[in-house]
């Protein structure tokens, strides 16, 4: 039907002709991510049948996002005007509401072209059987996706070959910087003039190689708060492969690290050098310049996404079914097949008693053999001989298949360009922002008659942005399913931002 490298290639072709100059990084000095929806159709059975051997499929972007930033704790506001998280699969994923809140909008209206098709529930609505979504992003979601394994060849000790492309640029330290006495003095026994090379994460904290007889099987892991010690052992794909290197395959002696902090008060990482570096399947918070974020990891909230669907509590008061992704397509990076599925899959695969309708998916993982033009890894192969340092792009760009205003650039959660004294302001607001969301479901709830309004919207005194939300019963009651079983610790923004109107 469709190919990893065909999904690639469409978002990139997307990104290079539809989205403007303004909010692209400068490629001299600067990179970013890149994420979107796609929108995949097949023949209908009818026209299958008609022309059995003229199979069609058609491939459309409706919603994309670019970024690499998050706003910290003390930015937030309850006026819900301004996007917390601007990293490119948030903007994508909210770009995405947008076009769904856009599609239901032509169902209500009785239009042909809605991807929606009645449902057997008054008021209710649901996918055209022919109708999926595959979802891309140029690099590994960060959280638990990117804690990758590192490999290298017995003989060539100083160069990482597992995930393709290395993250970041090489410097050397030495072993005695990072280990404790006991492993100072086994390094020297061993190999006393061993480096550790160290490769920069994307928020200045670090890879390291470490020579394999230095790995940690299994290490004691604090909680995050430094209270109640906890061992967590590194993950199985990881055991499993230094088993097989007899078989002639690299051994794994380090981890790609994500920057996203464990969650306050929960397991944290026990920060050995090595394999014990992180540990593996935790929730994580995105991490912020000094001020901490309460932004959970992409990871987390695509393994979220795979049990909710992507279309948010608002609209599931007008969906039967929720809107799942069928396949998440990477791009060239770091990767690691195992580690996508723990993450986003296996997490929460032990889900039960749902309400119906929600279903953890077997959501589809693949990769891409084309990188994205702007990514770290490109830029800085551009970059090899300039002084000059990388930095992420500030800004974020949001669009989304929809006539009005489909695109969208802001920096700092807001417009950009917006100033100190336009904050606040409508024209200061993403079209992506929880506020606007709302406003747009509200024009949309206003626009169906009241005998044509599903239950949980009929006859009920609902005002604020969190009264919508509670109100949609079945996806507040699979949400609290899904926290109490698979994501306890999940950071809950406070309702106080939540009740505005």
């Amino acid at each position: 039907m469709w190919s990893a490298d065909e999904i690639a290639e469409l978002c990139y072709l997307h990104y290079r002709t539809r989205l403007p100059k303004q909010g692209k990084p400068d490629p001299n000095r600067e990179w970013t991510s890149l994420a979107a929806v796609v929108k995949v159709e097949s023949s209908t059975q009818r026209e299958v049948l008609a022309s059995p051997g003229n199979l069609q499929v058609t491939k459309e972007v409706v919603a994309m996002g670019t970024g690499t930033k998050c706003i910290g704790q003390n930015k937030m506001r309850k006026t819900g005007d301004i996007l917390n998280d601007s990293h490119a699969e948030i903007v994508a994923k909210r770009s995405f509401q947008r076009y769904l809140l856009h599609q239901m909008w032509l169902a209500a209206s009785h239009q042909q072209c809605s991807i929606f098709i009645p449902g057997t529930e008054t008021g209710k609505w649901k996918l055209k059987p022919n109708t999926t979504f595959v979802f891309f992003s140029s690099h590994t979601p960060c959280g638990d996706a990117s804690i990758i394994p590192m490999s290298e060849p017995e003989n060539q000790l100083s160069k990482p070959v597992t995930g393709g492309d290395a993250a970041g640029q090489l410097e050397r330290r030495s072993n005695h910087d990072h280990l404790g006495p006991e492993d100072k003095r086994k390094s020297e026994k061993t190999a006393s003039n061993r480096m550790i090379k160290r490769m920069k994460t994307d928020d200045d904290g670090y890879f390291s190689v470490i020579p394999e007889d230095l790995t940690v099987q299994q290490v004691s892991v604090k909680r995050e708060d430094d209270t109640n010690p906890k061992s967590c052992e590194y993950s199985a794909e990881m055991q499993t492969a230094n088993k097989e290197t007899g078989l002639g395959r690299p051994k794994v002696v380090d981890v790609y690290r994500t920057g996203a902090k464990c969650v306050p008060g929960e397991l944290g990482d026990a920060r050995i050098p090595g394999l014990g570096y992180h540990c593996v399947g935790l929730l994580r918070v995105k991490p912020g310049r000094g001020d901490r974020t309460c932004s959970m990891s992409c990871s987390d909230k695509l393994a979220r996404w795979n049990v909710l669907g992507c279309q948010g509590a608002l609209l599931m008061h007008f969906l039967q079914y929720p809107v799942y992704l069928s396949a998440i397509v990477v791009g060239k990076c770091p990767y690691s097949q195992e580690v996508m599925r723990r993450a986003i899959v296996e997490r929460c695969q032990h889900i039960s008693f749902l309400p119906d309708g929600f279903l953890p998916q077997e959501v589809k993982l693949l990769q891409s053999d084309l990188r994205f033009e702007h990514s770290r890894q490109a830029i800085q192969e551009v970059q090899t001989n300039s002084k000059t340092k990388l930095v992420p792009c500030s800004a974020a760009i949001s669009w989304s298949a929809v006539p009005e205003q489909p695109l969208d650039v802001t920096s700092d959660g807001f417009r950009q360009g917006t100033t100190k004294r336009r904050i606040g302001s409508h024209q200061s607001r993403s079209k992506i922002c929880k506020v606007e969301l709302f406003h747009t479901f509200q024009k949309l709830v206003t626009s169906v008659s009241q005998e044509d309004l599903p239950d949980t919207l009929r006859m009920k005194t609902l005002e604020t942005y969190w009264d919508y939300k509670e109100a949609a019963l079945n996806y507040q009651e699979a949400w609290k399913v899904l926290r109490s079983q698979a994501l306890l610790g999940w950071v809950k923004n406070a309702t106080e931002y939540l009740h505005f109107t």
